[in-house]
């Protein structure tokens, strides 16, 4: 009996993982595929969840911290799909400040559960233009606001453990620029097989799935990487996942109030000198519900989907990852939602988390 293939998808925050899957889980479903997602985060709440659900009926969410420190969670959760769901594709994605898979996760998953699963190569996608940013940040490290040197040797990481590097997003990048990216990255990471993807899109989406599915690239060997500097780089960042519910008195513009309240956000990180990693929010459910992201200081927010203006009422989840402590990026979501909601929006926070994650402790460490 054919085992169920297991791909996971790394990267950093904003990269377009969760794009990448829900776009693949629709690929993999048409093909005739049962396709099973699982989600991943420091905490419950997760936007990704949602977003999953859109493309998928059969998801599961690890949450609590990266696949590696809740190993048995994600074996558990995708048991779940393959018993429950007969699932026989598996997609995940790690937490996006997570490194070290190649040896907390891929190892342990072929050392100890070779008999359950197909294990893919680890594929790490890279947002081009993100790639650029980090460049810069880099030469600008010692400027307040900017990501400090440990959470870039965390994005390094992420891409020197990579069986399979995906630079995405390349619809945002001129030919020559794709090229350009394309021979810095096996430049800096030699013998590693490179693609080009829009996730977005679906340019490039199949020509992966095509190489996940074979046995052509081979699974690299476990990194050093060091702790201290890896857990230093998580802290970094202040995290917040929140549950906001939102109710008008008569028609709705909900993609107005979503662009409004991502460029506010944006605004008010700027002001305090805080770096954005990562912003998203998802307003709905289902097919019926209203999208947006923000990656990075110097991007515009990106909203995808619709939600009718007859809509007077609904839920919101935002999950945020800035350069700022928990408590600072608390007050700047709550101020950006009072701000973005002004007179045509009564909002009430039904929860709200916001933390600096802990250190990273591996369930497996399979070095060699």
């Amino acid at each position: 009996m054919t085992l169920p293939r297991l791909i996971l998808v790394g990267g950093f925050l904003g990269a377009g993982k969760t794009t990448l899957l829900a776009r693949a889980a629709l690929r993999l479903s048409q093909q005739g595929y049962r396709v099973g997602l699982v989600a991943n985060d420091q905490a419950a709440d997760l936007v990704d969840s949602e977003i999953l659900k859109i493309a998928n009926t059969c998801v599961e969410e690890v949450a609590g911290g990266c696949f590696c420190c809740r190993f048995p969670d994600m074996i558990a959760a995708l048991d779940r799909m393959v018993q429950r769901d007969r699932a026989n594709v598996l997609l995940g994605e790690p937490v996006g400040s997570c490194t070290d898979l190649a040896a907390t996760v891929m190892r342990p998953l072929k050392a100890l559960h070779a008999a359950q699963f197909d294990v893919a190569p680890l594929s790490v996608l890279v947002d081009g233009k993100q790639v650029r940013v980090l460049a810069r940040l880099r030469a600008e490290a010692e400027q307040p606001g900017r990501f400090p040197d440990n959470v870039l040797y965390i994005y390094e990481k992420q891409l020197e453990e990579a069986d399979l590097i995906v630079l995405n997003k390349v619809d945002r990048l001129s030919g020559g620029e794709r090229e350009e990216l394309r021979t810095s990255l096996a430049a800096r990471f030699p013998g590693k097989p490179i693609l080009t993807m829009s996730a977005l899109s679906g340019e490039g989406v199949d020509a992966w799935l095509d190489a996940v599915a074979g046995q052509g690239i081979a699974h690299q060997n476990a990194i050093d990487v060091d702790y201290d500097t890896y857990a230093a780089g998580e802290a970094a960042l202040g995290w917040l996942n929140a549950m906001v519910a939102l109710r008008g008195g008569g028609p709705i513009d909900w993609q107005a109030f979503a662009t409004d309240l991502l460029e506010e956000i944006r605004r008010q990180s700027a002001a305090a000198g805080a770096e954005i990693a990562h912003v998203k929010l998802i307003i709905g459910r289902g097919a019926e519900s209203l999208t947006g992201n923000l990656t990075s200081n110097d991007s515009p927010a990106f909203i995808s989907g619709r939600l009718g203006a007859a809509l007077t009422q609904s839920t919101m989840r935002i999950n945020a990852r800035v350069h700022i402590g928990p408590d600072e990026l608390r007050a700047i979501v709550q101020r950006a939602v009072q701000v973005a909601a002004g007179q045509r929006l009564d909002t009430a926070i039904t929860s709200m988390h916001s933390f600096r994650p802990s250190r990273p402790v591996p369930t497996h460490r399979f070095a060699r």
